[in-house]
C-alpha cells in the first residue's frame, strides 16, 4: 500500500481540479478547503491541525494575490504544498550524535508498535553510514523480545548484548554501556519494555535507565496505525519522561496517516525516520518536502534515487546493459534486475515516487506478486536454460512449473513476453535517440512482468 494511500489520492484529486485553472474565485478557494478539510479529517489529522492547515492556507491565497496571478491554480496548488511542508516539519531532522564520541538511542513505545524491528532497522542505516553499532534489550518482562532481537541483530550483522537471567532493566542497561565500549562501538540502541498503555510502573524503569545511560537520543516509536491516538501517547512520554523525535512505523499500512500530519505540530518534535515495510531494509530518513510532494502525487525523486543507489550495484547495471545493448541478454538478467528493483521496495511506491504518476496508476493494475512468481519460475530452471531459454522444450516447462508452483501456461507467458522483449531491443538498438524515446514511450505501459 502506497504511503498516506487514500488522504493523497484525495488531495492530488483536489488540486488537480486548480492546476489548469486560468482563473481562480473566492467561492473555488472556499470550496478547495472544505474538501480539503473533510479529507484530512477522514484521515484522521487532528482537529486541531486542520483547523490550522485551512486557515494558513486561506490567508496565503488571499495575502499572495494569487488570485490576481496569471497562473492562480498553480500559485494555489504550490501554497497548499509548502503549508503541508510546514506542518510536517519545514526540514528533515537527523540523529543526534555525542560530541563524546559515545551515542545512546532510546527506544520507546507501547507494546505492537514495532519497537523492536525498529531498532535492528535503525542499527542497519547507522552501520551503514559508517557508526558501529550494538543493540541490546532491557525488557526484563517479555524475554520472546530479547531473542527476536537477537535474531534480527544477526540478519543484519550487528553485535548484540543480551541477559536473560537479569530482572534489573537498569543493570542490563549499564552493562551494554559497558560491553559496547569493550567492543569499541560508538553508538548503543536500546530497545525498551512496551506496554498495553502508559503507566507509572513504565514511566519508573525508564527514568532508571535514564539515570544510567544518560541518552543522547530519546526517539518514540509510534505506530501509524492509531491516528490521534498517537499524539496522546506522544505528549504522555513528552510530559513524563521527554522525548526528541519519532520513529513513524507501519507507515505502508495505513491508508489514512493522520498521526504524521498531527504529531509534528501538536509535540513540537520532529519526525527523524519512517518505516515503510516490514522488511529490515524499509526504513528511510524522514523529508518533510519530500513527503509533502508525495502526499500531493507530485513525486519524490530524490528519494527514489537514494533507493536505487543503495540497490542497485552500477558494475552489474553497466554490464546488464552492455549485455541488453549487444541483445545478450538473457533470464539470468531479468532475474538480477527483479531482485534489484524488489530491495526498492513495492512497485506501487516507486511508481507513486515518479512525478506525474502519483495517483494515476490503478493499484489493482500493479500486481507485485507476479514478479515474485516471475521471479519463482526462472529461479526453477537450470543455469543453462536461463541462458538459452530456447532449449525449453514441452517437458523441461513442465518440470519448471512444477518446480515454482505455478503453471506452464505462466512459464509459457513468460517465455512468449521474453522473446517480445528481445525484439524491442533490437528494434531499439537498431534507432537513433529520438525514435528511441518514442518507443520507450509506446512500450512504457505494456504488459511485461517488470
Amino acid at each position: 500500500m502506497a504511503l498516506f494511500g487514500s488522504l493523497s489520492e484525495k488531495l492530488k484529486s483536489i488540486t488537480d481540479g486548480m492546476q489548469g485553472k486560468t482563473r481562480v474565485t473566492e467561492k473555488d478557494i472556499k470550496q478547495m478547503m472544505r474538501e480539503i478539510k473533510l479529507a484530512l479529517l477522514e484521515a484522521d489529522v487532528h482537529f486541531k491541525v486542520v483547523k490550522e492547515l485551512i486557515d494558513e492556507i486561506s490567508v496565503k491565497v488571499k495575502g499572495e494575490h494569487v488570485l490576481d496571478s496569471l497562473t492562480p491554480g498553480q500559485q494555489v496548488v504550490k501554497v497548499v504544498h509548502e503549508s503541508l511542508i510546514d506542518i510536517l516539519g519545514s526540514e528533515n531532522s537527523k540523529i543526534n550524535i555525542s560530541p563524546d564520541g559515545f551515542t545512546v538511542i532510546m527506544l520507546y513505545g507501547l507494546q505492537g508498535s514495532g519497537k523492536t524491528t525498529t531498532a535492528a532497522k535503525l542499527a542497519r542505516v547507522l552501520k551503514k553510514s559508517g557508526k558501529k553499532p550494538l543493540l541490546t534489550s532491557v525488557d526484563v518482562h517479555r524475554p520472546a523480545a530479547q531473542e527476536q532481537l537477537a535474531v534480527l541483530a544477526e540478519q543484519i550483522d550487528v553485535p548484540c548484548y543480551l541477559n536473560q537471567t537479569e530482572k534489573s532493566a537498569a543493570k542490563i542497561a549499564n552493562e551494554a554501556v559497558e560491553r559496547s565500549k569493550y567492543l569499541l562501538c560508538d553508538v548503543l540502541i536500546v530497545d525498551t519494555a512496551g506496554r498495553m498503555t502508559v503507566d507509572s510502573d513504565l514511566m519508573e524503569e525508564l527514568h532508571q535507565i535514564n539515570d544510567v545511560v544518560k541518552p543522547t537520543e530519546r526517539l518514540l516509536i509510534v505506530d501509524a496505525m492509531i491516528g490521534q491516538e498517537a499524539v496522546n501517547i506522544a505528549l504522555e512520554f513528552e510530559k513524563e519522561i521527554g522525548i526528541d523525535g519519532f520513529i513513524m512505523t507501519k507507515m505502508d499500512g495505513d491508508a489514512r496517516g493522520g498521526a504524521a500530519l498531527s504529531i509534528r505540530r501538536i509535540t513540537g518534535k520532529p519526525i527523524k525516520y519512517i518505516a515503510t515495510g516490514e522488511k529490515i531494509d524499509a526504513l528511510e530518513e524522514f523529508h518533510p518536502d519530500r513527503m509533502a510532494s508525495r502526499i500531493l502525487g507530485m513525486g519524490d525523486v530524490l528519494t527514489l534515487i537514494e533507493k536505487a543507489s543503495a540497490a542497485v550495484d552500477e558494475k552489474e547495471a553497466l554490464e546488464a546493459y552492455e549485455r541488453m545493448r549487444k541483445n545478450r541478454f538473457t533470464l539470468d538478467d531479468m532475474l538480477q534486475q527483479f531482485e534489484q528493483m524488489d530491495k526498492m521496495g513495492s512497485m506501487q511506491d516507486i511508481l507513486g515516487m515518479m512525478p506525474g504518476l502519483g495517483g494515476k496508476v490503478d493499484p489493482s493494475a500493479i500486481d507485485d506478486k507476479r514478479m515474485a512468481r516471475t521471479a519463482a519460475i526462472i529461479k526453477s530452471m537450470t543455469k543453462k536454460e536461463r541462458e538459452n531459454h530456447k532449449i525449453l522444450d514441452a517437458s523441461r516447462r513442465k518440470r519448471i512449473a512444477q518446480g515454482s508452483g505455478t503453471t506452464v501456461q505462466e512459464v509459457n507467458l513468460l517465455i512468449k513476453q521474453f522473446n517480445e522483449m528481445q525484439k524491442m531491443m533490437k528494434q531499439f538498438n537498431r534507432m537513433g535517440r529520438g525514435k528511441q524515446r518514442r518507443l520507450m514511450q509506446q512500450f512504457g505501459s505494456g504488459n511485461l512482468p517488470f
